[in-house]
């Protein structure tokens, strides 16, 4: 596939640099693929689509930041980054910005340490990984409301990615849940966890990925207010008992 002419759709011009930051990225995710679990979309055009460029999808919601993305120096953390989507995309994007790559399995974390040494992902900005859940970190003052953004492709309802989410994230911040279809319906039922946890939905942005019929949906959800202190609940209950 043309990367780049896609990208081009997304406002976004990449250097030869970070083109092939992308290629070793694929490279690594198919070899490590092959021991542990990561993905099920192995193909590289596939890996391509679904994964680098979903997860460059943001400047959807954010088209100031594709302006001058070198210079762009803001905090994100990727609550259950998985195989680092779309954090590292979006540090590799991003190179000044400030990234935290949370993830509940530790094999994943090795993973994504490995990814972060070979692309060199530290030599401007920042790039950490972390072996946490979410109702922990949360609680944590060195994460808690330190983001200008959370980021979730995670599948999980909305409801309890606000309650996992919205916790890191400063007053002034966005919540932004990547999801593959319009999602009118979730996001009325996220309601009550959004307001409990400071947040208030802004916005639902809607496209198709370039050169494909899939259809893609970014909601923001804007931090107006501080999360109060037993939020996020213990591990468990904003899944199986959201708001």
């Amino acid at each position: 596939m043309d990367f780049s002419k896609r990208l081009s759709e997304f406002r976004i011009e990449l250097s030869d640099k970070q083109l092939n930051q992308f290629e070793e990225y694929f490279t690594l995710l198919a070899e490590w693929n092959e021991k542990m679990n990561l993905t099920a979309i192995t193909e590289r055009e596939d890996v391509y689509l679904k994964h680098f460029l979903d997860s460059l999808s943001f400047v959807k919601a954010f088209p100031e930041l594709s302006e001058s993305p070198e210079e762009c120096e803001f905090s994100l953390i990727d609550i259950g980054t998985g195989a680092g989507f779309p954090g590292i995309p979006l540090k590799i994007l991003f190179p000044n910005s400030k990234i935290t790559l949370m993830d509940s399995l530790n094999k994943r974390i090795t993973f994504l340490n490995e990814v972060v040494r070979k692309l060199d992902l530290n030599e401007t900005g920042s790039i950490e990984c972390i072996h946490a859940r979410a109702e922990e970190l949360a609680q944590n003052t060195e994460y808690r409301e330190k983001y200008d953004y959370a980021v979730s492709r995670a599948v999980a309802n909305l409801s309890a990615l606000s309650e996992y989410c919205l916790p890191f994230v400063k007053v002034g911040g966005y919540f932004v849940s990547y999801k593959s279809e319009k999602a009118m319906e979730e996001i009325d039922a996220a309601g009550n966890a959004i307001f409990l946890c400071g947040g208030k939905f802004e916005k639902e942005v809607s496209f198709v990925l370039p050169g494909s019929d899939l259809k893609r949906t970014l909601i923001l959800i804007g931090k107006k207010q501080n999360t109060a202190k037993k939020y996020p609940r213990k591990a468990g209950l904003p899944t199986k008992n959201p708001l």
